[in-house]
């Protein structure tokens, strides 16, 4: 069950909360050209939604515990308990993450220009284009 289980349940809020940051960080670049705007919204989700592995220690016994969170998250830990080889690790998978979502952003970019492209040469071939300014007629009160 969701609430009997608290990894599901924690994955759940990230992914809610991290939606909520995208969408406001979107909205609140919207002075920027579409292309910039993607970009920089898919490099930041990118660096949101990569996971990477961890592994940590556990106080009894010898047994160690290994997951999967959040890459930004493992780096912070990493870096707060001064672990060089999972800093290195994660902030790997944090390049690609960004890699990744900046190319999606691009290619996002690419096909709704080629959408809006197609829309404009068919609103054009027709006899009565969308766009066409037409004779404007004053009311008349009589």
């Amino acid at each position: 069950m969701l609430i009997s289980d608290s990894i599901p349940l924690l994955w759940l809020c990230y992914v809610a909360l991290s939606l909520v940051v995208l969408g406001t960080g979107y909205l609140a670049i919207r002075w920027l050209p579409r292309l910039p705007k993607f970009i920089i919204t898919g490099v930041v989700a990118g660096l949101v939604w990569m996971p990477a592995g961890f592994t940590l220690t556990r106080l009894e016994g010898d047994s160690s515990y290994n997951g999967l969170a959040p890459a930004i998250v493992v780096a912070s830990v990493a870096f707060l308990q001064h672990d060089g080889e999972a800093v290195r690790n994660a902030l790997a998978f944090l390049l690609l993450g960004a890699g990744i979502g900046a190319a999606l952003g691009a290619m996002l970019w690419v096909w709704l220009r080629r959408r809006d492209a197609v829309a404009n040469d068919a609103a054009g071939d027709s006899e009565d284009p969308v766009g066409a300014v037409q004779d404007r007629r004053e009311p008349v009160i009589r």
